[in-house]
């Protein structure tokens, strides 16, 4: 029950500073701490006062008869370091209020609330904000707003009050603020979700050591931390305890700002946000930090090796210049990168067309064996692509390896190269360096004793790249039966760039990763039966598998037809019709969020019918959502069933990524309904139509057997997910490979085929194997 006593002209009511908001309060209110709201709270008599940290749009509520609504996030301010959760609650507006809140009050403001209703939380196992929610209607709500002041563009100037808490002083389950300097960490990584991860250890004058984890959808706010050393500062970090060990873990408005950690360098704060705190009392802190983590050792003065100290065999980190990069396949990148050190040792000179490599060229730098060439893998890929040629940039523990070039006699010696292998073992990663860092003094004033090296070697740029990419001669006969020269192509190569064409033999000698081009012929493929050619890939977690045949799928819907029983979900909106076997019930449901909405045909969940009945029954509806109902809650199917049906595709989930609960849903605000947007809503991870055939090739020199994967839709001018419900297509596909291998054909009366080639390594029983992969090829269509 709420008592009401006055009423406002306005549903939302302006102030102009936060200390009016008490003012404006009358005497029978008070204040009420928002953790200590209950469902079993009297809400009349009490207000609250909070800081809008998230606001929502307005927006018809089916429940209420279209009645417009609002939803925001409020968070209390000044709370003490060893407040608990629930410090932040969802607030609900109604009607004329919803409207005027999201005109008058933004983001960052601060909000004074009375006359609300207090319920149960629909979302708290989703968002784990507070367990109850406010709801206010505006008959009889009385909102106050002090506007934020307006976002400044660098440290605040007044002194804000923070409390930080020392890392041997941390509480289970309690909110704070902490300094520490950084004693381990790992560049951000992708998650097993959608966000990217940032893991450090921290330590302070406690001699206490805290693992820090850090999720954020965004690259760019994660903590800048260059190395072992760095002061960080962390706002709102969650503390708990995880494997008997105290951890810290970011929660809603976090902050973290970093430093470095050198004495008598600047204190400049390091951080994506325009809006931050930084006073005379963190300077303080930080100084303090950088002196006790001195006495420590805790600093290295040299924390990198420079090229002219680099031996075979090393794990080390290297800050230095990007000079240009280049994307060799799917899974690495070169970067050619410098530092203005000599090495004793010859450098790798990877082969890469001049068209395809981005930057300067290094052809004066590679002569007098200055150029790095690092060749980037895997997770590490995303940061490499987004480099500029010209930033500097650190590798954290890369490899120096000794290789030979592709057609390099095993008499001479060996070259050295780079690598920068897949995952964040020992910290492995890089990143771009602040162009005010003060690691980059040293490397900026050695770099320009070399300012005017690119002005030699220019002029025999081309013909130096000319005898690169002039193929090699046979060697001791081995060409002496390779025809590959000879004839017209089946395929066109689409690379656009000359590198150099080997024979198998060579390929095989080489050493990875390289591209390159071959021509051979087809000796046999597999699988024969081309409908096996077919796959399901999960790109989170790689998982690869083949597509259910129609009599596996049609015995589970057999079976979740017979076995279906009645469904009672809140959110749905359920009709029945009777299917044509008796004392069977076919069930269409929508979600009553989308009722209204111009798309509430284009997604429905149906249940009881059979394979048969839901193909024909997506012929008529868009996306259609098979699933089966138990103890009265309603299931997506078995994994062997497509979860989505649309047109003449269905679409399967990966098991090891996707949500395993079915609830929390979130269907409004999507404009149109594809596989994306309803593997997004129903928490599934989709997964990708691909092709994957595996070639024998023969030119004559030599075999080897090489896949059809990544480039194979282009290879056969054919999507694999529009295959994967055309007949056409697939005989499309048959026809071409009848070309390539004519049935009971001879390999002299088999076309050759212009190819390009990647040549990797992946880990097979801790093993490195080579394997190789047609690229950059297609079929030429007259």
């Amino acid at each position: 029950m709420t008592t009401h006593y006055y009423q406002t002209d306005m549903p939302v009511e302006k102030v102009n500073d936060s200390s009016d908001l008490d003012a404006k309060v009358p005497a029978h209110l008070q204040r009420t701490s928002i953790t200590s709201l209950t469902m079993t709270s009297e809400p009349s008599h009490r207000c609250v006062k909070a800081r809008v940290v998230h606001k929502g749009p307005v927006i018809s509520c089916a429940q209420k008869d279209g009645v417009e609504m609002l939803r925001a996030e409020i968070r209390e301010e000044d709370l003490a370091p060893s407040t608990t959760e629930h410090t932040s609650i969802n607030v609900i507006f109604f009607g004329t209020l919803a409207k005027d809140f999201s005109q008058s009050v933004r983001q960052g403001d601060v909000v004074l609330l009375a006359e609300f209703t207090i319920r149960k939380s629909p979302s708290f196992l989703r968002d784990k904000l507070h367990p109850c929610q406010l709801e206010m209607d505006d008959k009889d709500a009385c909102v106050y707003v002090c506007p934020s002041a307006a976002p400044s563009h660098g440290p605040s100037s007044s002194e804000a009050k923070y409390t930080y808490v020392p890392l041997n002083n941390l509480k289970h389950k309690t909110v704070v603020n902490v300094y520490g300097v950084v004693t381990f960490f790992k560049q951000p990584f992708p998650s097993k979700g959608s966000d990217y991860c940032s893991t450090l250890k921290i330590t302070d004058q406690s001699d206490v050591k805290v693992s820090c984890n850090i999720f954020s959808k965004k690259l760019e706010d994660h903590p800048v931390i260059i190395r072992v050393g760095d002061i960080i500062r962390l706002h709102r970090f969650k503390a708990a305890i995880y494997n008997d060990s105290m951890t810290l873990l970011n929660t809603y408005g976090w902050s973290a700002v970093t430093f470095d950690g050198i004495i008598d360098s600047p204190v400049a704060p390091r951080t994506s946000s325009k809006s931050f705190h930084f006073g005379e009392s963190d300077k303080h802190t930080v100084q303090e930090l950088r002196q006790w983590a001195a006495s420590q050792s805790l600093i290295s003065n040299d924390p990198t090796v420079s090229l002219s100290l680099v031996h075979p065999g090393m794990y080390f980190d290297l800050t230095c210049q990007l000079l240009a990069k280049a994307v060799m396949d799917s899974r690495c990148i070169l970067l050619k990168v410098w530092d203005g050190t000599k090495c004793e040792h010859p450098l790798l000179n990877v082969a890469v067309a001049s068209d395809a490599l981005e930057g300067e060229s290094t052809v004066a730098k590679d002569r007098m064996n200055l150029t790095a060439n690092v060749l980037v893998y895997d997770n590490h890929m995303e940061t490499a692509r987004d480099l500029k040629p010209g930033t500097f940039l650190r590798f954290y523990n890369l490899r120096s390896l000794l290789q030979r070039d592709p057609d390099q006699q095993t008499d001479q010696p060996e070259h050295l190269s780079f690598h920068l292998h897949g995952g964040t073992t020992y910290g492995r990663g890089l990143r771009s360096l602040p162009a005010e860092s003060p690691d980059l003094q040293s490397l900026k004033s050695v770099l320009e004793n070399h300012v005017d090296l690119d002005e030699y070697g220019e002029v025999n740029d081309g013909t130096f790249m000319d005898v690169w990419y002039t193929p090699p001669e046979a060697v001791d006969g081995e060409g002496s039966s390779y025809t590959g020269g000879e004839g017209s192509s089946y395929t066109v190569r689409t690379c656009e760039h000359n590198t150099q064409q080997l024979t198998l033999a060579q390929v095989k000698r080489s050493t990875p990763p390289l591209s390159c081009h071959v021509r051979a012929q087809v000796k046999k493929y597999h699988p024969q039966q081309l409908y096996q050619c077919l796959k399901l890939f999960c790109s989170k977690c790689k998982t690869m598998k083949d597509v259910p045949d129609d009599s596996a799928v049609a015995k589970v819907f057999r079976e979740s037809a017979r076995e279906n029983q009645p469904c009672d979900e809140q959110w749905a909106a359920t009709s029945s019709a009777s299917s044509r076997e008796p004392g069977r019930t076919i069930s269409m449901h929508i979600s009553r969020d989308m009722v209204g909405e111009s798309t509430h045909m284009q997604l429905i969940f149906v249940e009881g019918t059979t394979l048969e009945e839901i193909c024909v029954l997506s012929c008529n509806y868009k996306n259609l959502v098979p699933v089966r109902s138990g103890n009265g809650r309603m299931t997506l199917m078995d994994l062997t069933a497509p979860f989505l049906f649309s047109g003449d595709k269905r679409y399967y989930r990966c098991k090891q990524c996707s949500r395993k609960t079915f609830e929390n849903f979130v269907f409004t605000g999507v404009e149109t309904w594809d596989e994306q947007a309803v593997a997004k809503a129903l928490g599934v991870q989709l997964m990708q139509y691909g092709l994957l055939i595996q070639f024998e090739l023969d030119d004559g020199t030599d075999t080897l057997e090489a896949l059809l994967w990544e480039n194979a839709e282009k290879f056969f001018h054919v999507s694999a997910v529009d295959a994967s419900g055309s007949q056409d297509l697939q005989d499309k596909i048959q026809t071409v490979m009848n070309i390539i291998q004519p049935p009971d054909s001879s390999l002299e009366n088999r076309p050759w085929l212009d190819l390009c080639l990647s040549v990797y390594t992946v880990k097979d029983n801790d093993q490195n194997k080579v394997c190789y992969q047609i690229i950059n090829t297609e079929i030429r269509e007259e």
